[in-house]
């Protein structure tokens, strides 16, 4: 049975009858950035695996490959033709399918129709909800290369980027114009249609070192026809090739490179046929921070720069370039008079921003917007040296911290206006401490400079210095205050001045300390604001702290705690989330320990359901018998060591003199009628069980807890 042949009615697509299939399909494009281009790999590779499955083809593998000018699917073990199928569809019950003579009624007509098959092939049967027709479809399994086409199609138009483009006359979109596609299902070409082009079985090879088309006789030749094309298309074996070059070159250089894995894997992106070099730069300009020379090569040039065994950074860089091995040195020298120039930039700016000390920046902060509603940064600075100075009074710090914190709090911005961050606005904050410490202030201020941008996101770390935090605090709750009182809150999704970011930012230092009440710090933070912008003070306010209790529910869920435990505790300590935070982990402590969980919410059940809060919780011990001045007294010893235990932090006590009361109420309820026909007997049993329920709810809000 040759290719082309039917046997038995089946087409035989490629190969002997039964034999399962390769697939190659690449989608030939001008180069794709390095983000959009991982981004669409992964998207490709779920969806194909998912579409081919769907289709009933069985996939044993599914691969997808991306390098600049180029993504490729390479499908093995594929099917030779779709699985058959026997579809059983419910439809109307026979009751209503069916009058009393037997004769199908309109709801049966209108099902068989729907299903495309006669009413008389209708057939009833039982199911769990009773007596129902069902239409059964025969599905009869396609070839693969029928299939094929519009399904890979599909995939093209599939793809989600972050921005796509139109070209020539056309609708079609994509990262950048498709210039080509190739699908082959073994050595049949699949005629997959993009726009004006069908697929075929040509290739292109690298844009500058490639011999041109290439024609690729099967799926399983593509990775050869790809080598002589100059083209290494899968980015895993590039990365392999690049990590490899770099290694070798910083030890021909006695040397280690810097290569963070987001610039390397943008590298990676960025060739199709690497080779790695090493070039150099004067000397001199080793005299710029070492912070712009590292950002200077990493940011804008993508290279990787070296640095010695004692650490400093030599005047030497690795680049990987995609041209023409031979030409190496040419290529090298041609990188090396462009980083001089970028280098020599940065070297005058520096340079310039050196003529006058930091302070002297401040002023020019009038001339930059925050936000149009929300005025200058130079006013944003002033309400956050205000709210820093509070933050610091209510946190207990010292003086000489608080000092430090309103000096930075004052310099925190300044550096936004040097001509260095100008030009390489990552280094906000980095070049301020540089700045700072040249003008010959503290350590300690122009540390907590950089700091006060910390975290930047979830996950990363917090200042180091309490006037690190002490500025950020004040700084990220600004801006949520201004915010909020501008009406422009988050909605959704949408959270174009990432407010949500700061609001985790603000509690994760919060959570580590310095301790500040929320409620306090909001009212602060609106203060600011008061001139400002017109705002509802109390419905801000609330909405503020609100928004805060959303974010630190769902951090401390994320940090392995129960939603009813969170609950509970944030029903009396969300104004203090390390509070809020240390009383989660004996509480979930307690709740793995059923003994003690058993007894805590045994004990609060019983008296919460009988208190009364209206009635107060004071109690006249005159009328009280035994069971009741027992639990009387063993409330009034629980309340004193639970008191010192509140005062130490020591939760994991206060919940053991909570459980310790279980006895106490237990013989209480065995021996006294609390609902007693006399209402002073009544009201005053009453107050002592509302004394009780008080002391537990100085912990939490034990009636949220589902167990």
């Amino acid at each position: 049975c040759r290719r082309g042949q039917r046997l038995g009615g089946w087409r035989v697509g490629e190969g002997w009858f039964g034999v399962n299939h390769e697939l190659v399909f690449e989608i030939g494009t001008e180069e794709i950035p390095s983000a959009p281009l991982n981004n669409a790999i992964e998207q490709l590779a779920v969806a194909a695996d998912v579409a081919l499955r769907e289709a009933r083809l069985a996939p044993e593998d599914v691969r997808v490959y991306g390098s600049p000018r180029r993504l490729v699917l390479r499908v093995t073990g594929l099917a030779h033709r779709q699985e058959d199928v026997t579809l059983r569809v419910r439809g109307p019950a026979v009751a209503v399918a069916f009058d009393s003579a037997g004769r199908p009624t309109r709801a049966a007509e209108g099902f068989a129709r729907s299903k495309g098959v006669d009413v008389s092939a209708l057939v009833s049967g039982e199911d769990a909800d009773g007596a129902y027709t069902f239409a059964v479809t025969e599905h009869r399994g396609r070839p693969a290369s029928d299939v094929l086409p519009e399904l890979l199609a599909k995939l093209v138009t599939g793809i989600e980027w972050p921005k796509s483009m139109r070209w020539g006359s056309g609708e079609e979109r994509f990262a950048r114009p498709v210039r080509w596609l190739l699908a082959l299902l073994d050595s049949a070409v699949v005629p997959v249609r993009f726009g004006a082009l069908v697929a075929g079985r040509t290739t292109h090879g690298h844009r500058f070192l490639g011999p041109g088309p290439i024609d690729v006789p099967t799926a399983a030749e593509y990775a050869t026809a790809c080598e002589r094309g100059l083209v290494l298309y899968d980015q895993r074996r590039r990365a392999s090739v690049v990590r490899e070059g770099i290694e070798a070159q910083a030890v021909s250089a006695g040397a280690r490179a810097l290569a963070p894995a987001n610039v390397f894997d943008e590298v990676v992106n960025l060739v199709e046929w690497p080779t790695v070099a090493t070039g150099r730069f004067d000397a001199e300009f080793l005299e710029v921070p070492r912070e712009v020379l590292v950002s200077a090569m990493q940011r804008h040039q993508r290279y990787f720069p070296l640095e010695g065994q004692d650490g400093e950074l030599l005047p030497a860089f690795i680049v990987v370039h995609n041209g023409d091995p031979a030409r190496t040195e040419a290529i090298v020298a041609g990188h090396e008079r462009v980083l001089r120039a970028r280098l020599a930039d940065a070297a005058f700016f520096y340079r310039e921003d050196l003529t006058r000390p930091l302070e002297a920046y401040v002023a020019r902060l009038s001339d930059i917007i925050f936000h149009e509603r929300l005025g200058t940064l130079a006013q944003k600075v002033a309400r956050v040296e205000q709210l820093t100075a509070l933050l610091a009074a209510r946190s207990g710090a010292g003086p000489d911290a608080s000092a430090e914190a309103a000096r930075a709090a004052h310099l925190c911005k300044a550096d936004l206006t040097t001509q260095v961050v100008v030009e390489f606005p990552t280094l906000q904050g980095v070049m301020g401490r540089h700045y700072a410490l040249v003008a010959g202030e503290a350590e300690a201020v122009a540390d907590a400079i950089p700091e006060h941008y910390l975290p930047r996101f979830a996950g990363d770390a917090i200042p180091a210095s309490l006037p690190g935090r002490l500025v950020s605090l004040a700084d990220k709750l600004d801006t949520i205050c201004g915010i909020f009182a501008a009406d422009m809150a988050p909605t959704g999704s949408a959270d174009p001045y990432a407010v949500r970011r700061s609001a985790i930012g603000v509690l994760t230092i919060m959570l580590a300390g310095p301790r500040v009440p929320l409620t306090d710090a909001v009212s602060a933070g609106l203060e600011g604001y008061a001139g400002c912008v017109e705002f509802d003070r109390d419905a801000t306010h609330a909405a503020i702290v609100e928004f805060f209790s959303g974010r630190l529910e769902v951090m401390l869920r994320d940090r392995g705690h129960a939603y009813d435990t969170v609950d509970a505790v944030l029903g009396v300590a969300a104004d203090d989330p390390a509070d809020a935070h240390a009383r989660c982990e004996a509480l979930t402590g307690a709740r793995g320990r059923g003994s003690v969980m058993d007894d805590l919410s045994v004990a609060f059940t019983r008296a919460k359901n009988l208190s009364a809060p209206e009635l107060g919780a004071e109690f006249d011990r005159s009328l009280m018998g035994a069971a009741e001045l027992t639990l009387a007294d063993a409330l009034a010893d629980a309340a004193e060591r639970a008191s010192a235990a509140f005062a130490a932090n020591d939760y994991d006590k206060v919940l053991e003199v909570l459980a310790a009361l279980r006895g106490p109420i237990d013989g209480f309820f065995d021996s006294v009628l609390v609902m007693d026909s006399s209402d002073v007997l009544r009201e005053n049993r009453l107050r002592l069980l509302n004394r009780f329920v008080a002391l537990f709810s100085r912990f939490a809000d034990f009636s949220r807890l589902t167990a």
